[in-house]
């Protein structure tokens, strides 16, 4: 386990590798305004050690990674697309297994799209469509519980304990309920991921990005092995939305986790290495 800076396309990113870089490389990619530490250690390891050369690294505004001054993100959606590309060069890396989470998820089938050469297969957990939805597909909202929740935290972002409790309390919402909360695990994730950060409010840059408009073909053009992988009690992308993105890009197949919410939940991660590995043999 190799933590580093290293420099994508002028900005300085900070990734970590797990593993032997001659086995199958793994690009890991976690949601928006989210650091690459819920990929967690363990799960990590959980995939190295079954023959993958696995990698995480920290979206801007998160983790070590380069940081804009809160409310004022210097690039768009379309450079977290290349970022993820820019994360294989660094580390001379053609070709990956390119697993995403959330909105990672979504950054993934564009990586596959913008960059099919780049691509070995696709692993897409809790997110939906990163292009609009297709006609024909009427796809639910979020829960009650998701929309209900306070966006911010309270007294503000300068209260670094008042920052924990708020993304613990998220962190709680997104599983869904289904079984218990391991609060104090992640208690002491989101306490290292804020400690870790250079400024935890610049993350909410990314809720303040722009689509980065450009042509591109629809999602049924994948050619990718895909595995898209959903909980059953995500409360912000309902399963339907994992069965409808299965459906739309060829022979994609959908693995569903009966008791999940939202996200990477500690419970699942052998099921979801062992899926993992699987999916990424050829």
């Amino acid at each position: 386990m190799t933590e580093r800076m290293i420099t994508v396309r002028g900005v300085r990113l900070c990734a970590e590798s797990f593993g032997d870089p001659g086995r199958p490389p793994v690009l890991l990619i976690m949601g928006i305004g989210t650091s690459m530490l819920w990929w967690e250690d363990g799960f990590c390891r959980e995939l190295s050690e079954g023959g993958r050369f696995v990698i995480r690294y920290d979206h801007r505004d998160t983790g070590r990674s380069v940081t804009y001054p809160p409310g004022h993100p210097g690039y768009d959606s379309g450079d977290l697309v290349e970022d993820a590309v820019g994360v294989l060069d660094a580390f001379g890396i053609q070709a990956a297994h390119l697993v995403g989470a959330s909105a990672g998820g979504a950054l993934a089938q564009l990586v596959a799209l913008d960059h099919p050469g780049r691509t070995s297969t696709l692993t897409l957990i809790s997110t939906t469509f990163a292009l609009s939805t297709p006609r024909g597909r009427d796809l639910p909202g979020p829960s009650r519980e998701f929309t209900g929740f306070p966006r911010e935290a309270r007294p503000g972002w300068t209260d670094h304990e008042s920052v924990i409790d708020h993304l613990v309390s998220y962190a709680k919402m997104l599983t869904g309920g289904r079984r218990p909360f391991p609060e104090r695990q992640v208690r002491e994730l989101v306490r290292a991921d804020v400690g870790r950060a250079h400024d935890p409010a610049s993350a909410r840059n990314h809720d303040l990005l722009e689509d980065a408009p450009r042509d591109r073909p629809p999602l049924a053009s994948i050619r990718v092995p895909t595995l898209v992988v959903h909980g059953a009690a995500d409360p912000m992308f309902p399963l339907p939305h994992g069965h409808a993105l299965a459906e739309e890009i060829p022979g994609g197949r959908l693995l569903v986790l009966p008791d999940s919410g939202h996200g990477v939940e500690r419970a699942d991660w052998t099921a979801l290495a062992s899926a993992i590995r699987e999916h990424t043999a050829g």
